[in-house]
């Protein structure tokens, strides 16, 4: 029996690329399909653009699909690339009519936008962050994650994102777009993935930059980059009330806050501060996070290394009669969660049993059932 040249189109029509998140066939990249007599398909595509880091893929893909179809003795496949008019065609359809540089996550958006926030440093806010969206995903969730510590930003080794010399690949760019690369499925962008390093400069890059600088940077992030559907997008915030906390507050008023604490006193009193200027731009705080709360040593015992009761008292001092603020969960201190974070490996799911794994997860599961807030929000009904 030979294969059709139609059943040959669908299989391959149905290979998702990798960084669009959507089917080949969807995106018209597929071009020209026949099959012989003999059951010999030969088959075309285009690619977006010149170099697609993608390249490889998408082909192993096309050929591993088209061979599965029954009759087909043989794949030959050849790979172009998309004209600039097809190019811009496929970038005003992947906006939706939306104008470019235009803000997708504002009042009509259905992506649930929530910024997660530390008074101050070192509290493990962004190992958090990238634990808390790989967990989500791994519930079904489509989640994206915007690294705006644009000074301090580690997202990228977070997820695995930094390769053995160093850097973390740039996102690809479409046009005015850009697709963010994607690690355990997660769509992620950082300041990180567009700093390279001089000849004889260490890998590691540094951000000098004020205000105006940063603002802008955050808001090419919310912008330009790709993200497609989310059912929510995280938003990494660099510790403190700073230039970034506002511009995040301008550009997202409507966002939800996370705050991070330990649980010492003096790291909640400054934790408090960040929930309260949040408050001050519109945002609505929906829980705390305690991190590095008691450990567990092997004899049963605990140890309370940074003291207790920082979580509660945040929670509390943040809550008012008509916006109470729960505590989402402790996460106690980790040697996993350390080390996986150094290699890259977000605890979730490469030690999925460790003891802060675990409590992470189950705050991400109370983030996905708890209600998203509709102030302000438009909702799609036509008055009769």
């Amino acid at each position: 029996m030979t294969a059709s040249a139609d059943a040959v189109r669908a299989a391959v029509g149905a290979v998702v690329d990798p960084e669009l998140r959507r089917p080949i066939g969807e995106l018209d990249m597929v071009r020209e399909v026949a099959v012989s007599a003999e059951g010999s398909a030969s088959i075309g595509i285009a690619l977006t653009i010149v170099g697609c880091p993608a390249a490889d893929r998408i082909a192993a893909d096309v050929r591993a699909a088209a061979s599965g179809v029954p009759g087909v003795t043989a794949v030959a496949l050849s790979v172009g690339v998309m004209s600039p008019a097809e190019r811009h065609e496929l970038t005003e359809r992947l906006r939706g009519g939306r104008a470019a540089r235009r803000m997708p996550f504002g009042p009509d958006s259905l992506t649930r936008v929530i910024a997660v926030t530390s008074g101050k440093g070192g509290v493990g806010k962004s190992t958090l962050t990238a634990n808390l969206a790989v967990a989500l995903a791994a519930r079904g969730l489509a989640v994206g994650l915007v690294d705006a510590d644009v000074h301090g930003f580690s997202i990228p080794r977070l997820l695995g994102l930094v390769g053995p010399d160093g850097t973390a690949p740039t996102p690809t760019r479409l046009d005015e777009l850009m697709l963010p690369p994607v690690a355990y499925d997660v769509k992620a962008v950082s300041i990180g993935m567009f700093l390279r390093p001089r000849p004889g400069e260490a890998p590691v890059g540094a951000v000098a930059w004020r205000g105006p600088m940063l603002h802008r940077t955050v808001q090419q992030f919310l912008t330009d980059v790709y993200f497609g559907d989310l059912d929510v997008l995280l938003i990494d915030m660099p510790p403190g009330t700073g230039d970034i906390a506002i511009s995040v507050g301008q550009l997202l008023p409507g966002a939800e806050v996370i705050v991070v604490t330990t649980p010492q006193p003096a790291a909640a009193e400054v934790a408090v501060r960040s929930g309260l200027v949040a408050r001050q731009t519109g945002q609505r705080v929906v829980g705390v996070i305690e991190n590095m709360s008691a450990l567990t040593l092997p004899e049963g015992s605990t140890m309370a290394l940074f003291g207790a009761g920082g979580g509660d008292a945040v929670a509390e001092a943040l809550s008012t009669d008509a916006e109470p603020v729960p505590l989402l969960g402790t996460v106690p201190l980790s040697a996993a969660l350390r080390e996986c974070g150094d290699d890259g490996r977000p605890v979730v799911a490469a030690e999925p049993g460790d003891p802060a794994a675990r409590a992470i997860q189950a705050i991400a599961a109370a983030i996905a059932r708890s209600p998203r807030g509709l102030a302000g929000r438009a909702l799609p009904l036509t008055p009769r």
